[in-house]
């Protein structure tokens, strides 16, 4: 006789997020613009090379698909979680080498250098950002959610690799699981982990691993030889120097507006000098570009201005906003006009926000909120 329910209804579907999801997709990240860039530079450098002869012309487009075919399989057979490691770091390779060649595929003469194909990467690599960025949230704890960080961190365990701010870390977990809620199955699978946990049979490695150690050391020589004043004033300089030359050139635009001669030669100047302007709308968007290299840097040299009279946490707004709209819209009209010239001052930018996000948790967080994130960041 055949049951009358169905076992299927009483599965749980809802996906959860994997831990560690965050620092995956940021190696994921890394290995993405590292493959793009040096992928350029090398083919810059030596004259653009193909491999293959006669009609055989092996592209590393393949390259790219068969990394990314490898860090799919990567973590279908093997379950450490080095593993996942290995395979983010492929995949950002593999995807790199891949979309590189998206101007061979987005024209009809197969065209590598079209001038699409580097705000099309760029995109692309944005909307990853913006994916990595909501990654990163905290999610909503429940139950569930707790006992799957659980048993990803008992590969410690089985690694021997687990260290004491991971065991504090494990605890605390469980007892959320196995005491803050119904006494079902999670709560006993919680409440003999815990056990297991707290009895001798359990290997801990008290010694500081490679990372622990280098952020100490780091954090030493920081707070010794990189003090605030310093750190100020390179900030000073670093958006004075992305947003003085901006400024200059929109308060240059407006002055020629006034004037039809002297729009027009600056349109023979821009049209003399920029080979991917050949009408009126390549000319119609280049001003823009300027309009909004010029916002952005009015507001960067308006931020350098605010460090210099110590209104620091206003600056930081500033300078931080100005900057992340250079990054996610003025640098896609930049790499269409300058390619992937474009890369260098896209890396100072990022470098210059990282600065600006470093001095406001150094000296602008609150003492009580920077207390409770120094405590989540050594539990986690």
């Amino acid at each position: 006789m055949f049951p009358l329910t169905n076992p299927l209804t009483s599965r749980i579907l809802t996906p959860v997020k994997r831990a560690h999801a965050e620092t995956y997709l940021l190696l994921t990240l890394l290995g993405f613009a590292a493959s793009v860039v040096l992928t350029r530079w090398f083919l810059q450098l030596t004259g653009y090379p193909q491999l293959g002869g006669g009609n055989l012309h092996i592209a590393h487009v393949l390259w790219g698909g068969l990394l990314l075919f490898v860090a799919a399989l990567m973590p279908l057979i093997y379950a450490n979680r080095w593993v996942f490691h290995v395979s983010a770091v492929v995949s950002g390779v593999g995807v790199g080498l891949f979309i590189d060649e998206v101007g061979k595929f987005i024209t009809q003469n197969n065209d590598y250098f079209d001038p699409l194909a580097a705000p099309i990467i760029y995109a692309f690599f944005l909307m990853t950002v913006f994916l990595y960025l909501q990654v990163r949230r905290p999610p909503v704890e429940d139950r569930r959610t707790e006992m799957y960080g659980v048993l990803d961190a008992l590969m410690e365990v089985l690694d021997h690799d687990l260290d004491p701010q991971e065991r504090i870390a494990l605890e605390a977990r469980l007892r959320r699981v196995a005491y803050l809620g119904e006494q079902d199955e999670y709560a006993q699978l919680a409440e003999s982990l815990l056990a297991f946990l707290k009895s001798n049979t359990v290997k801990v490695d008290e010694a500081p691993g490679r990372w622990e150690r280098f952020l100490v050391r780091f954090h030493a020589l920081e707070d010794r030889w990189f003090r605030r004043g310093l750190h100020r004033a390179l900030l000073i300089v670093g958006l004075g120097f992305v947003g003085l030359g901006a400024t200059i050139n929109l308060v240059l635009l407006v002055w020629a507006m006034t004037s039809p001669e002297l729009m027009q030669e600056v349109a023979s100047i821009v049209l003399a000098s920029q080979p991917t302007i050949d009408n009126a709308n390549g000319l119609l968007w280049f001003m823009v570009r300027l309009v909004l290299e010029g916002v952005v840097g009015l507001s960067l040299v308006i931020g350098a201005g605010l460090l210099m009279v110590r209104r620091d946490d206003f600056a930081c707004r500033l300078g931080g906003a100005g900057l992340i709209l250079s990054l996610t819209t003025v640098t896609l009209v930049l790499f269409y006009y300058d390619q992937f010239a474009a890369v260098s001052f896209t890396l100072f930018q990022f470098v210059l926000l990282l600065g600006v996000a470093r001095y406001q948790h150094r000296y602008l967080m609150p003492k009580a909120a920077q207390f409770e994130a120094e405590v989540l960041t050594a539990v986690d």
